[in-house]
């Protein structure tokens, strides 16, 4: 099967891209070559990755470019359809979907801008049919002083947020939460390029399932040796005030533990 790579040299006509971008392609878009999917690319410039995503998923697909420029209406002369118009603007959106209906993929090579990727990705989100994939490239942006980062709103912050929002779909999470994501089911991060999977039908909340098997009644060690665990064993008729001392150990443990966590925080190495 052709790679996304090779599609990139044969294009015509200039198309730049961060190299590391290729295997990642590959690897999240294969699935769909060769199908008649939509395809939606904001940002098309000099038109060279319009032909290029022609040639890699092939003759079936239905390839549309959204470019702020309105010179790049020139390309629909051989057979893309283009929209112009600002990205940033929610009304361009509401516009551009209410025209051209659902897409199974839409990826976000615009601006860049923190402002710009996030309401293209709050936007479209609800508009990329179950099955689909939303991608933003050059998410590094959201770590350079001429995008206006770091900043808490950046587009990673925000990523980050639907972390929150896929881990609020665990039943047990009751307390603090952030609102459950409801169209997206999952969250991969390559370098330089965010890839959200759309399907509402695995959105649900999760429930906790039991096999029937038979249970060996394990104890669960997880603090076996903290004074905590150790102070719950000598006590363990005691219900009231011992309870409370435990938990309160229990804390000051995890509180402990925490604190020792935050050096693989500030100097990662992965």
């Amino acid at each position: 099967m052709k790679t996304l790579r090779e599609s990139f040299d044969n294009s015509k006509y200039l198309s730049v891209k961060q190299d590391s971008y290729f295997d990642a392609y590959d690897k999240v878009l294969n699935r769909f070559v060769g199908k008649p999917v939509t395809v939606v690319e904001v940002g098309v410039l000099n038109g060279g990755s319009l032909f290029m995503w022609r040639d890699y998923f092939g003759e079936n697909a239905n390839i549309i470019g959204v470019e702020f420029n309105p010179s790049a209406k020139k390309w629909e002369e051989h057979g893309f359809r283009i929209f112009t118009g600002d990205q940033a603007s929610e009304e361009f959106w509401d516009n551009f979907f209410k025209e051209v209906g659902p897409v199974d993929i839409l990826i976000d090579d615009g601006g860049h801008t923190n402002h710009q990727q996030i309401v293209t990705v709050q936007k479209a989100v609800h508009h990329i049919r179950d099955g689909g994939l939303l991608i933003v490239e050059d998410t590094h942006a959201s770590y350079m002083k001429s995008f206006g980062n770091p900043s808490p709103y950046s587009f990673i912050a925000f990523a980050k947020s639907i972390i929150d929002r896929i881990h609020g779909r665990y039943t047990g999470n009751t307390r603090g939460t952030k609102p459950p994501a409801r169209q997206i089911h999952s969250v991969e991060f390559f370098e330089s390029m965010t890839v959200f999977s759309i399907d509402r039908r695995k959105t649900k909340m999760s429930e906790i399932v039991r096999n029937g098997g038979i249970s060996s009644n394990a104890v669960d060690y997880r603090f076996k040796k903290n004074a905590a665990e150790r102070l719950s064993e000598k006590v363990e008729s005691s219900k009231g005030l011992v309870r409370n001392i435990y938990k309160k150990l229990l804390k000051r443990e995890m509180r402990r533990q925490n604190s020792s966590l935050k050096k693989y925080f500030t100097n990662i190495d992965v």
